[in-house]
C-alpha cells in the first residue's frame, strides 16, 4: 500500500493570559479553550490516506506548444477574460505554452479532443470542422479555443465506438468500431474520398460523408497532408486524395476520390500499419518489412531510387535494422521501431544524433542510453515513436516520453525555445500512455500516478 498526506502544517493556538473573574470561571474558560484546541488541532493534523491495489489511475490530458490559436484547446490562454469567472486585470495573452499544461476534460469530451488537438493544420480544419464553437479575435479570424463535439451520423450511436482519428492539412478521418469510416473538411483533392465538387466550399461545411468502398474492414486510418491512407483486416491498403508527389501510390500523379487498393511491391503482403505525415507515406508488412513511396525529395526513399517522387510502392532494403515493428512519417525526416526497442532515423533536419547528423538515405540508430537504458536499467526499450512536421516523440516501455527536433513555438515542452539535437524527457505530472504532434504543439494521454 502506499501512504499519502493529503494535508500537513498544525496551526498553533494562542495561551489564555490574566486572571479570570474568579477561579470557576478561568478554569471552565481553560477546558472550553482546551476543546477548541483540540477540535482545531485534529482540523489541521495531518490526514492519511491509504491508497488500495484497486485504486483506478484516471486518465489526463497534457498539452504544449503554440497557443494563441486555440490548438492547445485553453481559451484563457488567448482571451483571458474568456473563463467561467472573468477576473479584472487577467493575465496578457500566453502565445506559447513551453511546458505540459493539463486540461481538464471530462470522458464526453475525450473524443472531440482527440480530434481537435491531432490535427496538423489548426486553422483550416477548425473552420472546416470544428466551427460549433468559436470565437472571432482581434485578427479577424475564426478559431476553435476548446474542444468542441463533433456529431458523426452513426445508425447505432449508444453501441458504436471510436477507435481512431486522424487529421491532415484541412481533412480528417473517423475510424469507428462497426460503422466504418467518416471524412470530413476539405474534399479538393478528393481525400474525402468522395465526388470533388468545383468551387466547394469547405470552410462552412458540416458535410461527413460514410466511406464504404473498401474490401475488408478498415483497422487503421492515416491522414497525409491532402491525401489518405486506410488499412484494412485483410493486410491491404487503400488511398485516396492528392497524387503530384505520388503519395496516393497508384502508379501516376493525380487526384484519386475513390479509395483504391495500392499494388506495387505490396501485392501478396500483408501490412500491419500505415504512416504518413506530409507527403512520403511508408508501411510495415507483418514479417518486419518496410515499405515506401510518395515525396523523396529530402531522401526519404533514395535508398531505392534516385527520383524526388516515387508513385508506387516499393520495398526499402534496410540492412541492419532488423524486423520493423512500428513507423513514423514527419515532413522530411522518418523513424523506425524495430522488434528490440531500438529506434532509427534517415531523411532531413535534426533527427536526434547531434548537430552533425543533418541528413541520410539509409537509417542510422540512435543510442539507446539517450532513452534511459543503462546498467541499473537494462530493459529499458522504446515502445512508440511519433514523427510532427519537423519533430519526432518516442515512449519507452517505462513510462517515458523523450522528444527531439526542431523546437518550433515551443512543440517539445521541455521548457525552453531551443532546438533539441538529442532525445530529451519531458517532465509531466502523470505517465505518458500515448502522444500526437502537430506542427506546433503536441498533446499526451497520460494516467495518474496515484
Amino acid at each position: 500500500m502506499a501512504l499519502v498526506a493529503l494535508a500537513v502544517g498544525p496551526r498553533l493556538g494562542r495561551r489564555l493570559r490574566g486572571p479570570g473573574p474568579g477561579r470557576g470561571h478561568w478554569t471552565a474558560a481553560r477546558r472550553s479553550r482546551s476543546r477548541r484546541e483540540a477540535a482545531e488541532a485534529e482540523a489541521d493534523a495531518p490526514v492519511f490516506q491509504y491508497v488500495g491495489e484497486r485504486a483506478a489511475r484516471v486518465d489526463r490530458i497534457f498539452v504544449w506548444g503554440f497557443s494563441f490559436s486555440g490548438a492547445l484547446g485553453v481559451p484563457t490562454f488567448v482571451l483571458p477574460g474568456s473563463g467561467p469567472q472573468p477576473r479584472a486585470g487577467s493575465r496578457p495573452p500566453r502565445r506559447i505554452q513551453p511546458v505540459p499544461y493539463r486540461l481538464e476534460l471530462d470522458q464526453k469530451e475525450l473524443f472531440s479532443f482527440l480530434i481537435f488537438m491531432s490535427m496538423n493544420h489548426l486553422f483550416e480544419l477548425s473552420i472546416s470542422v470544428m466551427n460549433l464553437v468559436v470565437f472571432v479575435t482581434a485578427r479577424g479570424y475564426e478559431y476553435v479555443l476548446e474542444p468542441s463535439p463533433v456529431l458523426l451520423p452513426l445508425d447505432r450511436p449508444q453501441e458504436t465506438q471510436v477507435l481512431q482519428v486522424s487529421c491532415g492539412r484541412a481533412h480528417s478521418l473517423v475510424l469507428t468500431d462497426g460503422e466504418g469510416v467518416f471524412s470530413m473538411g476539405n474534399n479538393s483533392y478528393g481525400q474525402c474520398g468522395r465526388k470533388v465538387v468545383e468551387n466547394e466550399i469547405y470552410s462552412e461545411s458540416h458535410k461527413v460523408h460514410r466511406m464504404q468502398d473498401f474490401d475488408g474492414q478498415v483497422v487503421q486510418v492515416a491522414c497525409g497532408q491532402d491525401h489518405s491512407l486506410f488499412l484494412t483486416d485483410k493486410g491491404e491498403v487503400y488511398s485516396c486524395g492528392w497524387g503530384a508527389d505520388g503519395q496516393t501510390g497508384l502508379g501516376h500523379y493525380n487526384i484519386t476520390s475513390v479509395p483504391t487498393k495500392l499494388g506495387g511491391d505490396l501485392t501478396g503482403v500483408k501490412i500491419v500499419q500505415v504512416a504518413t505525415y506530409g507527403d512520403c507515406c511508408l508501411a510495415v508488412s507483418a514479417d518486419g518489412g518496410l515499405f515506401g513511396w510518395g515525396n523523396s525529395e529530402y531522401l526519404q526513399l533514395a535508398s531505392v531510387t534516385d527520383s524526388t517522387q516515387v508513385n508506387i510502392p516499393q520495398c526499402l532494403p534496410f540492412s541492419g535494422v532488423g524486423k520493423v515493428e512500428q513507423a513514423a512519417c514527419g515532413g522530411t525526416g522518418c523513424a523506425v521501431l524495430n522488434g528490440e526497442g531500438h529506434v532509427f532515423v534517415w531523411g532531413y533536419g535534426i533527427l536526434g544524433k547531434g548537430p552533425n547528423l543533418v541528413e541520410t538515405a539509409l537509417p542510422e540508430m540512435i543510442p539507446p542510453t539517450l532513452f534511459g537504458l543503462t546498467e541499473f536499467n537494462p530493459e529499458v526499450q522504446v515502445s512508440r515513436i511519433r514523427c510532427g512536421l519537423s519533430h519526432f516523440a518516442a515512449l519507452t516501455n517505462k513510462g517515458e516520453l523523450f522528444v527531439w527536433g526542431k523546437n518550433i513555438r515551443g512543440c517539445l515542452g521541455i521548457g525552453h525555445l531551443e532546438d533539441q539535437y538529442f532525445p530529451w524527457r519531458v517532465t509531466m505530472p502523470g505517465e505518458p500512455m500515448d502522444m500526437a504532434c502537430g506542427v506546433d504543439h503536441m498533446v499526451t494521454l497520460a494516467k495518474s500516478f496515484i
